[in-house]
């Protein structure tokens, strides 16, 4: 165990503390508010500490701490450690799906609506999530003819404004044509705040201002365009039908179900806003140790609002338990929101039912996931022990790297690194590599000049602060080469030269055969063909291979097609996007004359005459 710090040298005070292992890896962020009696608390007899924190004090080495003056605070930024560090004892989250949502591009000019996944944008709008996109697709079909926002992407919409002639959506009353100056700017803002108003809940307004234009259009005799306004109610009445009503038309509120067991719990989570489900969301909690049902909500609480809500913020939270402490959550909404946030347990009525349902999905969410678990888990639990067992391992490598090489005849030579921890691939840690110092075909110097690199740069950065450290901060307990005998002769001869060929353990995979070659044995490691060990090291080879092949095609691709723009003095990426997109292409830009890129009144003139001449040469 660590030796326990002073007492006098721990502030009285709320605040983030960070155990830190051998390498300086952060392993654990919590919060206190109170830093000396929290951490006095993991200072005593490992029998009388739960399992899972009795392991991480003893695989620390260090413990840290950052002093703040309240306990949201200290809560706030215990989130965003937890999010820098990743640490391995603290709960962890995986979204069970990608799910879709509506967005609307308000960073545009000409706002437009599309469906998507993923990473979301400062500034835009977002609707959902949604549990099919199909669903979501259709919703906004239905919402075109009576909100007539464009849907298509800019290259399309730019080029329409160069034809000077709209889409087919136009021509169905689908979209305004604002790449043609069909609508007013003015006229064009009013759809698209009436449509982010429908999708807020605000329906009734819509549906009576359809029903007035029907009537009134009815009454002069315009029967075509009451016409008009009769299929555009039709279509907005039908995609409220697809909303289910379960409140009261007033009621802001998100209902979170749960489900666990003793590794894992699944969450699901129903937004309601104006009284109709707008939106649903799922994700899984890696409990990372003994949770009670109040600290698993409070970690699943940080998770949805610290992260932006898709739709604001609720007036009301209704979760299965209480929080640990619901006072701090229910302040820490309020300041997020700028109104009062309430926490509460539903009891009885249409709330509690909601939330039985919404736990029901959960439960499916989380039997699903078992399935998938128990034989991933297993799976990677029995490969990891039997590359120990057969490498001949101090410990199992839960973190392993893979180095690949990739070039055609000696250019464009590039290494790849991927890595695996616990068995899964870390994508975030996957780094790539220029060689500089090769020249013509030699795999084995390139292969020595990565590892030099990679391994050269963690010496570096172990001797620096935890909290300044870089990419290559952390190293593997396996490094693989692909490659045989050569390879790995390569591989040790890196790490004797660096002090390390006591530390990190190499390996060679060969092609031929699958066989893995070891320091120290002049005949390959013997792995069984039908092993989950030898499954693993594949896909990890495979990885790396594909990552130096896309690298190397990157590279060789960008090499080929230099465009006549490049090298240009003042002409940076941005403007040669800039330029390119409103001129309507390179040859475009080729073809223009030195007036017309002169009337570019964000190009400066020096530039523009650079330009020309590099394209015409010199007047």
């Amino acid at each position: 165990m660590m030796d326990r710090p002073p007492p006098g040298t721990i502030p009285d005070a709320a605040g983030s503390y960070q155990f830190k292992d051998r390498h300086g890896r952060v392993i654990y962020v919590g919060k206190a508010k109170n830093l000396r009696s929290r951490l006095g608390s993991y200072f005593q007899n490992p029998a009388y500490l739960a399992p899972r924190t009795a392991q991480m004090v003893a695989a620390a080495e260090s413990v840290d701490w950052i002093q703040v003056d309240t306990e949201v605070e200290a809560l706030m930024l215990e989130y965003s450690l937890i999010q820098q560090h990743q640490p391995r004892f603290n709960v962890r989250y995986r979204d069970d799906k990608s799910y879709p949502f509506l967005c609307v591009t308000m960073v545009d000019e000409w706002p437009r609506a599309m469906v998507i996944r993923g990473h979301k944008k400062k500034g835009n709008r977002y609707f959902g999530p949604y549990g099919h996109a199909y669903a979501i697709r259709n919703t906004l079909d239905l919402l075109l003819r009576t909100f007539p926002i464009r849907t298509c992407s800019d290259n399309k919409f730019n080029h329409h404004a160069r034809l000077g002639r709209p889409c087919l959506l136009h021509h169905i009353e689908k979209c305004a044509g604002p790449c043609v100056g069909e609508i007013e700017q003015e006229h064009y803002d009013e759809l698209v705040d009436d449509l982010l108003a429908f999708l807020g809940g605000d329906t009734d307004e819509v549906v009576k201002r359809l029903e007035d234009e029907m009537a009134q259009a009815s009454a002069s005799l315009e029967f075509e365009q009451a016409a008009r306004s009769r299929d555009r109610l039709a279509s907005v009445r039908k995609a409220i039908e697809g909303q289910e009503m379960v409140g009261g038309r007033s009621e802001d509120y998100d209902v979170v179900g749960l489900v666990d067991d003793e590794l894992e719990a699944a969450c699901q989570v129903f937004y309601v806003r104006k009284g109709r489900v707008m939106g649903r969301r799922g994700f899984i909690v890696d409990k990372a140790g003994q949770l009670s049902r109040s600290e698993l909500v409070s970690r699943v609480l940080e998770r949805l609002y610290f992260e932006e809500n898709p739709l604001g913020g609720p007036k009301q939270v209704l979760v299965p338990d209480l929080p640990d402490n619901q006072e701090l959550y229910e302040e820490w909404l309020r300041e997020q929101r700028g109104s009062k946030v309430g926490i509460s347990v539903p009891q009885r009525g249409a709330k509690r039912k909601l939330q039985e349902t919404v736990a029901r999905n959960a439960a499916d969410a989380f039997t699903r996931h078992r399935l998938k678990r128990t034989s991933d888990h297993n799976s990677r639990a029995r490969a990891l022990n039997d590359l120990q067992d057969c490498l001949g391992l101090p410990e199992a490598p839960l973190r392993i790297e893979c180095y690949d090489m990739s070039h055609l005849q000696g250019s464009d030579y590039v290494g790849s690194m991927v890595v695996m921890e616990d068995g899964l691939p870390r994508k975030s840690e996957y780094r790539r590599f220029k060689v500089r110092t090769v020249d013509g075909n030699d795999d084995y110097a390139a292969m020595e000049e990565v590892l030099t690199r990679r391994l050269s740069n963690y010496l570096a950065e172990r001797e620096r602060p935890v909290e300044e450290r870089g990419k290559f901060a952390y190293p593997p307990q396996l490094l693989v080469v692909d490659g045989g005998k050569g390879q790995l002769g390569v591989a040790e001869r890196v790490l004797a030269e660096l002090g390390l060929d006591g530390e990190i353990f190499p390996a060679g995979l060969a092609k031929e055969f699958e066989q893995v070659f070891v320091s120290g044995q002049p005949q390959p490691v013997e792995i069984p063909r039908p092993s989950e060990s030898l499954y693993l090291l594949q896909r990890i080879r495979d990885e790396s291979h594909r990552f130096a092949n896309d690298y190397h095609r990157q590279l060789r691709g960008k090499r080929m097609t230099k465009s006549s723009l490049d090298g240009i003095d003042g002409l940076g990426p941005a403007r040669r996007t800039r330029l390119v997109k409103e001129l309507g292409g390179v040859r475009a830009v080729e073809q223009a004359s030195l007036d017309d890129l002169e009337a570019l009144s964000w190009l400066p003139d020096a530039v523009a005459h650079s330009v020309y001449e590099k394209l015409h040469g010199p007047q």
